[in-house]
């Protein structure tokens, strides 16, 4: 009797212990839920609010207030006018990526000696690349993580007439042709971003530059002069042409989603037309490479990353 009555109890008192478990259980369920919903809240937040991957290149020729080829050169009495002025266009469209909302932004530096944006005057929220002994020269460091690129103080293709300071690459390059399509520095900076599904959103130069730019495919542009011959330019103000770059950014980012990468096609055929003989003759120690005539070479590579290393090695590190 006494054994039954202790076995009854304890029953009784382990059914009173399990509904009470149940009920802690049940509370500390909907308080994970509750716990986990505003997580994904949150998260669904910080994810809205990931930081925009921008890749500006960085050239000098179309940079706002430059008008002489003095000031682009190492030796040019005005170059450390125009490596301010350079640093100061860059500054702007960076303060415009920032208004616009969290960023991660990569400089690379693209002209000449690519030493000539004052790194210590930048905005400190940025990282650049400086120097110019690197494979892929103008787009050094752009990868497919990123969600638009930025050419700035850019140019137009060789022997275009009424383009500020026109060239390709350098003097030796008298044109540049992937799958057939004539390009300059900027177009071939655009084709190697649109093979990594990332689109060019703005570009800013002279006007030569930014109306055959736009020719090629749909961008952004900011006009900073007039070409006056080949190395003589009408210019816009610089703080003119700095508050046009401002807004035009502004206006880009906004346009992201809409903003379609160049289509690329590979295998990439490159050819080059020379100002010399000479160069052609000695490009054909390279195994693939093809003589169309006494200037002009190809050669077909099988991505968009090989090719333009080609085209690189071929324009720049090839002499005799």
């Amino acid at each position: 009797m006494l054994i039954g009555g202790l076995w009854l109890w304890m029953g009784l008192h382990m059914e009173k212990s399990e509904v009470r478990m149940q009920r802690r259980l049940s509370g500390t369920a909907v308080l994970s839920a509750l716990i986990f919903a505003v997580g994904l809240l949150a998260g669904g937040s910080a994810y809205a609010q990931q930081p925009l991957r921008v890749f500006i290149s960085v050239d000098m020729e179309g940079i706002s207030g430059i008008g002489t080829p003095k000031m682009v050169s190492g030796s040019g009495k005005d170059y450390a006018t125009g490596r301010q002025l350079t640093t100061a266009d860059v500054n702007t469209v960076v303060d415009a990526i920032f208004e616009h909302g969290p960023a991660e932004i990569l400089v690379n530096d693209s002209h000449g000696d690519m030493q000539n944006v004052l790194h210590t005057e930048l905005d400190e929220r940025v990282q650049y690349i400086q120097g110019h002994i690197k494979p892929l020269g103008m787009v050094e460091g752009l990868d497919e993580s990123f969600d638009a690129v930025i050419l700035l103080g850019h140019h137009a293709r060789a022997g275009t007439e009424g383009g500020f300071i026109a060239h390709t690459g350098s003097g030796s390059v008298k044109g540049l042709w992937l799958n057939g399509v004539e390009v300059g520095e900027a177009g071939l900076n655009a084709y190697y971003a649109g093979a990594l599904g990332v689109p060019v959103i703005l570009a800013q130069g002279d006007s030569t530059f930014a109306e055959q730019i736009s020719q090629l495919f749909d961008v952004h542009t900011v006009v900073t002069k007039y070409a006056i011959g080949s190395s003589v330019a009408r210019l816009v103000h610089p703080e003119v042409a700095r508050a046009r770059l401002r807004t035009t950014t502004l206006e880009a980012l906004a346009d992201l989603s809409s903003a379609t990468p160049i289509p690329v096609q590979v295998p990439m055929t490159v050819r080059m037309r020379f100002a010399s003989t000479t160069r052609a003759d000695i490009l054909q120690a390279i195994p693939g490479m093809r003589r169309i005539d006494g200037w002009t070479v190809e050669y077909t590579a099988d991505t968009m990353v090989d090719a333009y290393k080609m085209v690189r090695l071929m324009y720049k590190y090839i002499s005799w």
